[in-house]
């Protein structure tokens, strides 16, 4: 899951980690976050973990449903094939291939419902995040809110993930050491399994 994530909070940190206004007599004080860190930390990281597993395996579960059948179909045409009427035989081929094809498709469609289940999921709470670290810039008088992806060096206090956490009702003391890069995906899309074709009959019976 946290792979797929990154690329939305890539989105999100090109366009909300904006100025805030400060008068002119107010020195210049940038903090520094990680969102990514912080969606970690929030309870909806493990709904959203749970949820995308639990549609991934209903995908994978249809998967191997119709592979299942297109590979009983396939064993019997490769157990008749010979003995078939050509008409039958052709019509058996066709059917595999349709299925065939089948299955393909559902694969394709499985990813873009895998990645739009994620995504319907993820952009409520990145947008919550979002306000929570403008709130606590706003709040402390900072001038800019920077990802620490992009820090090089910086003071301690200048990280306001404490402070967006206790925003949003995480006690930063007991908030996970593990560093989102290192979090394992939540789903996988279902895994991509080449159905055979059937093999042309060499022995036809008219």
């Amino acid at each position: 899951m946290m792979n797929k994530i990154k690329t939305l909070v890539v989105a999100f940190l090109l366009i909300s980690f904006a100025s805030f206004a400060q008068s002119s007599d107010q020195p210049l004080k940038i903090g520094y976050t990680n969102v990514e860190y912080i969606l970690l930390q929030l309870p909806e990281s493990k709904q959203i973990e749970s949820s995308l597993k639990d549609h991934s395996t209903q995908l994978e579960n249809q998967l191997k449903g119709k592979y299942a059948d297109y590979e009983s179909k396939l064993q019997a045409y490769e157990k008749g094939a010979a003995t078939m009427d050509k008409t039958i035989r052709e019509d058996k081929e066709k059917e595999l291939m349709n299925l065939n094809n089948s299955i393909q498709e559902f694969q394709r469609n499985a990813q873009q419902s895998l990645q739009q289940k994620e995504k319907s999921l993820v952009d409520p709470v990145i947008a919550k995040i979002d306000k929570a670290i403008k709130d606590v810039a706003k709040e402390n008088g900072y001038t800019y809110v920077i990802s620490n992806q992009a820090l090089l060096a910086g003071p301690e206090d200048g990280d306001i993930s404490p402070l967006v956490l206790r925003k949003l009702g995480v006690d930063p003391s007991k908030a996970k050491a593990a560093e989102p890069a290192a979090a394992k995906p939540a789903a996988t899309t279902p895994a991509k399994t080449p159905a055979k074709t059937p093999a042309k009959n060499t022995k036809k019976k008219n």
